[in-house]
């Protein structure tokens, strides 16, 4: 017979906040009352977990809210967009795109690379187009005023090997240097995630 576990009051206070983060990237900036009404969270737990948010640099004071009511307004709390970004990379057989966003998921910088077919069989045929495919990255991230990137997300043909999380063996088809773009990424950012890319 097992027994149900109860959320310690750390992992309670890091699901909260992650809730009201995931509600405020969907929904913009909600006052606490609208937070509270949300999260079903009390008062005084809504303002605890405002303020430990407010305290990591996550959520800001953005404006007012009930202008058109009697009594004072109610402060409107918002996501500090630029506290992390994020790194999308397309890869295609012939070309890379990269794009770059926000910690609110807005677009902030975005270019495309064609990437020529290197001749078969030379050793360093997967580097070049791995290089400068990383070069973009850090011309559009360098471009948008971004020092670095939180999480890179690779969508790339072919499968992705669900225990480590890398471009299978087995894809033969497919360039080389997609294989080593992927190997190469993690130096670029705090957290690589590959996927394949009709899945995403």
């Amino acid at each position: 017979m097992t027994t149900a576990r109860t959320a310690t009051p750390r992992t309670a206070r890091a699901i909260n906040d992650r809730i009201a983060l995931e509600l405020l990237a969907e929904r913009g900036p909600l006052t606490a009352t609208q937070l509270k009404d949300a999260t079903g969270l009390s008062r005084p737990s809504v303002a605890d977990l405002v303020g430990r948010l407010q305290d990591d640099g996550l959520v800001a004071v953005v404006g007012e809210s009930g202008s058109a009511r009697r009594g004072p307004n109610a402060r409107l709390y918002g996501l500090v967009a630029d506290r992390a970004h994020v790194a999308a990379l397309d890869v295609r057989l012939d070309s890379a795109t990269v794009a770059v966003a926000d910690l609110t998921g807005r677009p902030v910088a975005r270019a495309t690379l064609p990437v020529p077919d290197g001749p078969p069989g030379e050793e360093d045929a997967p580097g070049a187009p791995a290089a400068a495919a990383l070069a973009l990255l850090d011309a559009v991230l360098a471009d948008a005023g971004v020092r670095e990137v939180h999480t890179a997300v690779v969508g790339a043909p072919g499968l992705v090997d669900p225990a480590t999380g890398t471009l299978g063996r087995d894809n033969a088809m497919l360039p080389a240097w997609h294989g080593e773009l992927v190997r190469l990424l993690p130096a670029r950012a705090g957290r690589v995630l590959v996927e394949n890319e009709v899945n995403l």
